[in-house]
């Protein structure tokens, strides 16, 4: 009898495998037109054929999304510290913020094309912009979960304010932090493939765009999927950093025993 721990684990592969022989026979049986929705056995065989080269360029779009994200953790963790601890700061900086972050990051691209060129940096500063806002978001909340009467008991017992964010705030944000890396790493891979494809000249996007422009359609998609496991893969890298930083704060969530 398959434990349920076992099935748990089995459960994305055996979700993916059923999607793709679906696909594989509606594609097949239904005659659907290879250049509108092609094969998954023609999709991973394109992959197959082009492993090299697919490979050189998912390593540079997985390069300018680690370093987008990189900077992108570290920007909002300053910046959601600095918005949760001070409502001053919060009522002066938490509104810009938000219209920036309103704005399509597709028509930023083209200003950091004219300011850094076609290549690297548009894609490392896309995936930044993308994604720093809810990391500096979810950091603000966690601060701003401390309990005012937790506050008035530390102050008493003389804690200053940095001593109070410190040794409060900080392990507080922990688990809203984590959270919000896996939403801002996916976002990182949405932002750097963007500006690949709006005006750069190497990563998936690019490929992808050149697929598109040849009616390649099963290129097109198998940038879809090598995007898709690189996210996946980062997403799963955090939440076990998740695991391993905030256990404490992880409970069950099991609806039937």
């Amino acid at each position: 009898m398959m434990s349920q721990r076992t099935l748990q684990r089995l459960m994305p592969w055996l979700v993916t495998i059923g999607i793709l022989l679906v696909w594989e026979a509606g594609t097949y049986f239904g005659k659907v037109d290879r250049t509108l929705l092609p094969q998954p056995s023609s999709v991973f065989l394109v992959m197959f054929k082009n492993i090299g080269l697919l490979t050189e360029y998912a390593l540079f779009t997985l390069m300018t999304t680690v370093i987008g994200f990189a900077v992108a953790i570290a920007t909002g963790l300053l910046i959601g510290l600095m918005i949760g601890a001070s409502a001053l700061v919060y009522s002066g900086l938490y509104p810009l913020l938000v219209g920036f972050n309103a704005i399509p990051k597709v028509a930023v691209v083209p200003i950091l094309i004219i300011w850094f060129g076609i290549g690297f940096w548009p894609g490392v500063i896309t995936a930044w912009v993308i994604s720093f806002f809810p990391i500096a978001v979810n950091v603000a909340t966690g601060i701003a979960t401390i309990e005012p009467e937790m506050r008035d008991v530390l102050r008493s017992l003389g804690a200053s304010k940095f001593q109070i964010l410190w040794k409060i705030g900080v392990p507080r944000a922990m688990p809203y932090l984590f959270a919000s890396l896996k939403v801002a790493i996916t976002l990182a891979f949405i932002g750097s493939v963007i500006a690949e494809t709006v005006g750069g000249n190497n990563g998936i996007g690019y490929v992808m765009i050149r697929g598109a422009s040849d009616y390649r359609t099963d290129l097109v998609f198998a940038g879809l999927l090598i995007i898709a496991a690189m996210g996946i893969a980062m997403y799963g890298l955090c939440a076990w950093f998740e695991r391993r930083m905030t256990g404490w704060a992880v409970r069950g969530n099991e609806l039937v025993s």
